[in-house]
């Protein structure tokens, strides 16, 4: 799921949705606990440093610094 553009939680759940995965699906298959990821896409973990940023990146809801455009 990465991406030049941030997507909002419920887009992150629509895009799964249409790819008939769940979110502990999207967790296991990127080695991820799935109780972290739910914390993520909720709101209780911000996703600022370590796994937290490394899950929201990979669900989309942060820009993969890769493709950010930072002078």
């Amino acid at each position: 799921m990465l991406s030049a553009t941030a997507l909002t939680p419920d887009q992150v759940k629509a895009k799964l949705r249409a790819q008939g995965k769940t979110l502990a699906q999207f967790a296991i298959e990127h080695g991820f606990q799935p109780s972290d990821v739910y914390r993520v896409i909720g709101g209780s973990r911000k996703g600022l440093y370590g796994k937290g940023h490394e899950i929201a990146v990979a669900l989309g809801l942060k820009v993969n610094p890769e493709f950010a455009n930072i002078d």
